[in-house]
């Protein structure tokens, strides 16, 4: 949810019906209002017939002072009700066509400000909805880039007579189609992350030849974008050294291979676009404490995150306070890279943030691998 949105539900009480509204009491309920307006018209015209007879004023003046007096009053009663009928009119109108940022004023403890509540509940609702379908855009140009530019790249070598067709680059390329296929299957499904809905193919998997493939096709698809140069927000730096550190090389893990892809390579791409000229980037890999389990880290060398916002670098489309990347070729990026990573992290029910280093960024991911089995 957008600021305004947050906003709007912290200024919201909590949720609430027609009539339960304000712990069930309305002391001045509409109803309670037209009633007291129909008696105090009457006592009006009461008080002026009584005091008619008393001084023996013409009936006509009489009359016309209690008609005055009850439109008056009358009046002032229907202003109160229909001015906020008129706001929440204008806020509808306004969410119809789109904008949901307007809000109805929650000043009322009758059954227009219960109203007022439901529609602005709604329209936070409606908010959320309409940035995760934003999100859910974003999410897939993000993660689909990867695999079309590095197929593009294998198939532009091909064409240009720098690679031959045989058959390794051809499994190549067939493998970033079908990892093209995968992703489209997978972002398709954001929609249904709430629910928890998406399911993990977990499997064991020998994680340096797994972290060598990712980081081949990290250097791949840097030089294939530097080639398009097409600004599209990930990085085109094909000057910064990537870097594999696993122990012991017989290393496994259990995991989502997919899934794991996407953190390590969401990881790479921010570190990359934050490196220094010539920079270098590690990727550690160290056993866990449960049988299976998996420790990563992503290092560089770049100019690091404020402690103050190690929690928030996480969220989407945050793109940190570091006003300029470093090193030729890079941008600010969507901001949606360490989002789907930490998105990826706890779907495996491990833990991703940052921890300290005497130098860049350091980005801690431990994955649980195989329950414990106690005897």
């Amino acid at each position: 949810m957008s600021s305004g949105g947050r906003e709007a539900a912290r200024r919201s009480p909590g949720p609430r019906t027609a009539g339960e509204s304000w712990g069930g009491v309305r002391p001045f309920s509409v109803k309670t209002k037209l009633g007291a307006l129909v008696v105090t018209s009457v006592l009006i015209t009461t008080g002026l017939s009584v005091i008619a007879v008393h001084t023996k004023t013409e009936l006509r003046f009489i009359t016309v002072f209690s008609m005055i007096a009850t439109l008056l009053i009358t009046q002032f009663v229907a202003h109160s009700l229909t001015a906020p009928l008129d706001e929440m009119n204008a806020v509808a109108r306004s969410i119809s066509h789109g904008d949901y940022t307007r809000r109805v004023r929650e000043n009322r403890r009758d059954e227009l400000g219960a109203l007022a509540v439901t529609i602005n509940r709604m329209a936070d609702d409606l908010e959320a909805q309409d940035l995760q379908r934003k999100e859910l855009v974003a999410n897939v140009s993000h993660e689909l880039r990867t695999p079309i530019a590095g197929l593009r790249a294998v198939l532009e070598n091909i064409v240009d007579g720098i690679t031959e067709a045989d058959p390794e680059t051809m499994r190549t390329a067939l493998g970033q189609t079908e990892r093209l296929g995968r992703l489209v299957e997978t972002l398709l499904d954001l929609s249904r992350l709430d629910n928890g809905v998406i399911p993990l193919r977990k499997r064991r998997f020998e994680v340096w030849p797994y972290l060598s493939g990712v980081l081949k096709e990290a250097n791949m698809v840097a030089s294939a974008r530097a080639g398009i140069a097409s600004g599209s927000g990930s990085h085109t730096r094909t000057d910064v050294h990537l870097a594999l550190d696993v122990f012991p090389p017989e290393l496994t893990a259990h995991a989502d291979p997919e899934r794991i892809h996407q953190v390590v390579a969401n990881l790479i791409d921010n570190a990359v676009k934050h490196s220094p000229p010539h920079g270098r980037v590690t990727v550690r890999a160290r056993r866990g404490e449960l049988p299976e389990s998996l420790e990563l880290e992503v290092l560089d060398e770049g100019p690091g995150i404020p402690r103050s916002e190690w929690r928030r670098v996480f969220e989407r489309f945050n793109r940190g306070s570091v006003s300029r990347p470093h090193g030729p070729g890079s941008d600010g990026g969507t901001g949606l890279g360490l989002a789907i990573a930490r998105w990826a992290v706890d779907l495996h029910g491990g833990r991703i943030g940052v921890a300290e280093s005497e130098r860049g960024c350091r980005i801690l991911i431990t994955l649980p691998g195989l329950p414990s089995t106690s005897g």
